[in-house]
């Protein structure tokens, strides 16, 4: 195993404060799903339905502001928006286990629209630190520490939730978010780092809006789709087979598959088209389910998806790094976690309609089925590569007596397959 292209990536100036920051900040965001839920249906003493709802509502809050804080990011600055979002996260979370259950569903939309971007801030950064050609290695550790956010966030909100009580969990959330914007504010790591002259000028939306750019969008939200559909389905075996107890233990697994998977994947010498990683991730979701009351094989089956997990998502968000100039790059990051989030409100109702009038099984065998379906249809996208976005200082550059060298042929279709092809293969302005 190469250990190498690590070990360089983290001797970058900033990168090793910035992965360990991103780590501990990420912690509150994971929690929150499980917080909110258990609030509502313990605390309100309202059904689970009416927790999903807020869920919902935070969920669509969350991906309709993540675009628009990146746009602020890319026209104030990171450090104005810091100090919206973490009021923001303050003052919802300072009151919210007072709310009514109406109240906290519109306090959760629009905490959601103003949440602190902590994902979308961390990528943008990296991309600002990290040259094109170690990206993937230091969205491999992203993903990685991604991973180990989840494995402690949930946990420790049941720990908190079931020995305290749920308004401790609340406030425990809401002060650790502030913790993490100020955290932020105080270190301000940077997020547009122009790598040639012009790029950090501003460019038009449609420069960079293509259709490559909404491809990968859409690969992500069939990822995360997946996911959430797998998670949903490994609860609903488990309580068939009476062993929920297990949950944890087996998501914690999952989480170990994945830590593994994006180990590797940062290791390679070159990565893996994403399209390959999207459609693999789907088809070997399917069999997950296959195990019927053979409960322990699913630690054996889960083996190969949860490899994938952290591949996966580590090419779409490279990808979006690469495919946008750094001076859009916080709105583009803003959409990428947009389509995270898409995804994630896809899988669950879709996974458990297919349980709802199935089995278990057929919640892996669904979202398999459309996420293959997906990547299948991405294929199509692979020869509208149309030129790369270039900042005004490029485009009068192109106008020149002297034409531009013309991009190589090979270049073009792997910037969307997810190839990854070294700093040089790659047109200046998207680098």
């Amino acid at each position: 195993m190469r250990l190498d292209p690590y070990r360089r990536v983290l001797a970058l100036p900033g990168v090793r404060p910035l992965m360990v920051l991103a780590m501990l900040a990420r912690i509150p965001i994971t929690a929150i799903g499980v917080t909110m839920t258990l609030h509502v249906a313990q605390d309100l003493h309202k059904g689970w339905g009416a927790a999903g709802l807020v869920g919902a509502a935070l969920t669509v809050g969350t991906a309709l502001g993540g675009p628009l804080n990146g746009r602020f990011v890319d026209r104030r600055g990171l450090r104005p928006m810091l100090v919206v979002t973490t009021v923001a996260e303050a003052l919802f979370w300072s009151v919210a286990p007072f709310l009514g259950f109406p109240a906290l569903l519109v306090g959760a939309f629009v905490a959601g629209v103003f949440s602190l971007p902590v994902f979308s801030v961390i990528r943008q950064s990296i991309a600002a630190l990290v040259p094109a050609d170690q990206r993937r290695q230091a969205y491999a550790l992203d993903s990685m520490s991604v991973e180990l956010s989840f494995m402690a966030g949930p946990p420790l909100a049941v720990l908190l939730t079931s020995t305290l009580s749920g308004r401790t969990a609340m406030w425990s959330i809401g002060g650790a978010l502030v913790v993490a914007g100020l955290a932020l504010w105080l270190t301000d790591p940077p997020v547009h780092t122009p790598e040639t002259p012009g790029e950090s000028a501003p460019v038009r939306r449609r420069d960079w809006l293509t259709p490559r750019f909404v491809a990968v969008l859409a690969a992500a939200s069939a990822t995360t789709m997946v996911l959430a559909g797998t998670d949903l389905g490994i609860v609903a075996l488990l309580r068939g087979a009476g062993q929920v107890g297990l949950v944890g233990a087996l998501l914690a697994a999952w989480a170990v598959y994945s830590l593994v998977g994006g180990f590797v994947y940062g290791a390679l010498p070159r990565g893996v088209p994403l399209v390959a990683l999207v459609g693999a991730l789907a088809l070997c979701t399917i069999p997950a389910g296959l195990v019927g009351s053979a409960w322990p094989l699913l630690f054996l089956t889960l083996l190969p998806a949860g490899a994938l997990c952290a591949p996966t998502l580590t090419a779409t968000v490279d990808l979006v790094s690469r495919l946008v100039p750094a001076s859009a790059r916080g709105e583009a990051m803003g959409w990428h976690g947009s389509s995270l989030t898409v995804g994630l409100a896809i899988g669950s109702p879709l996974a458990g309609w297919a349980i709802d009038a199935g089995s278990p099984a057929w919640g892996f065998a669904a979202v398999g089925l459309v996420g293959a379906l997906a990547a299948g249809a991405l294929l199509c996208f692979r020869h509208l590569d149309g030129p790369a976005p270039a900042a005004p200082a490029a485009a009068a550059a192109s106008a020149a007596p002297t034409p531009p060298a013309p991009e190589p042929a090979s270049a073009r279709p792997a910037a969307l397959r997810g190839d990854f092809a070294t700093s040089s293969e790659q047109p200046a302005p998207v680098r």
